[in-house]
């Protein structure tokens, strides 16, 4: 395969530092509000019942949930979206909905969080929706509704790609795996000729369509599935080294729960270890992690800043019941 000239295989002497998320950077909401980042990718409704449960119920050896209230909230690329407006910056989301009622859910919430929806209309699509049972903040269940988008749907949805990357400074893939990026490919290749970086969230073992992204930002088991199990940090590293060359990613970066994350780079490897606080609800960090990236990245911050904030960010988030954000103040004050 061939060789990125920004993706040179890292030597052991190669440069290996930890820095801390503790202090944040400081960085003007001014700067931040410049930022212009396109989100594309799966959108989702996450939705919430929460009630009590008092009894077993006499059908089954199953709890009875007395549902006492409902909660909506845009899940998956739609909730990165949220998150970069939520630290200021200016967001679109390029996506497909159904002509159904969480459909029409999602277009109102976008039009409540600040984001500008870009949106295709597919009317054989069923939304995503993520339904969460909970008792006393805790998860009972979920159940999900989804197929994927159609294919005349999708190549609407490249077309508008098209017009839309000239007024954007990042280009931010969320993969969820319900079809809408089938495109991918192109879309970074359109992209990196347009010379605007690329940051992906992936999904399944298939990375070679991401291939020519600036940052990828898999979770441990993400990265697993397509490097396979590695027996040391030594073994962890020649193998994002050999993935990172082969598939031209100019970075990667490893979200590692309790470990932090590390970022791999021509730079060398950054480690940022995990902000200490107690981890309420990890549904959706990962979002809050590429969406604080993509920000910082529009601002004009290096990406070891970029990488330092993000990882703050997720200690915030972790400590909020389900998708949720991370605003202005609560990273940097």
């Amino acid at each position: 395969m061939p060789t990125h000239p920004n993706s040179q295989p890292m030597s052991e002497s190669v440069n290996e530092t930890t820095v801390s998320a503790s202090a944040p950077i400081a960085v003007p909401r001014e700067r931040l509000g410049g930022a212009r980042v396109l989100v594309v990718g799966d959108v989702m409704l996450d939705r919430y019942w929460f009630g009590d449960v008092n009894r077993i119920s006499p059908e089954a050896p199953v709890p009875v949930v007395h549902v006492q209230r409902q909660e909506d909230r845009l899940g998956g690329a739609a909730n990165v979206a949220r998150n970069a407006v939520a630290l200021g910056a200016q967001a679109g989301l390029l996506c497909v909905v159904g002509h159904d009622e969480p459909g029409e859910r999602i277009i109102q919430l976008l039009g409540d969080s600040g984001v500008v929806p870009h949106l295709e209309r597919d009317p054989a699509l069923l939304t995503t929706i993520k339904l969460r049972v909970l008792s006393r903040q805790q998860q009972l269940l979920r159940v999900d509704f989804e197929n994927t988008p159609a294919h005349e749907v999708l190549l609407a949805s490249l077309a508008r790609f098209d017009e839309l990357l000239s007024s954007h400074d990042v280009i931010l893939m969320s993969d969820y795996a319900k079809g809408g990026l089938t495109h991918v490919t192109k879309m970074i290749a359109k992209a990196h000729a347009a010379g605007k970086p690329v940051l992906v969230d992936p999904k399944g073992d298939d990375w070679e369509r991401y291939r020519g992204a600036t940052l990828i930002t898999p979770n441990r088991a993400e990265l697993r599935e397509v490097v396979g199990q590695w027996k040391s940090e030594d073994d962890l590293i020649a193998r994002v080294t050999k993935l990172r060359t082969e598939l031209e990613f100019k970075a990667l970066l490893l979200t590692r729960s309790e470990e932090g994350m590390t970022l791999f780079s021509d730079d060398g490897i950054l480690h940022a270890s995990a902000v200490a606080r107690e981890v309420y609800d990890v549904s959706g960090a990962g979002d809050t992690v590429i969406a604080t990236l993509a920000v910082m990245l529009g601002a004009g911050l290096s990406l070891v800043d970029a990488v330092a904030l993000a990882n703050r960010a997720a200690g915030i988030v972790v400590g909020k019941l389900g998708t949720a954000t991370v605003d202005y103040d609560e990273l940097f004050l």
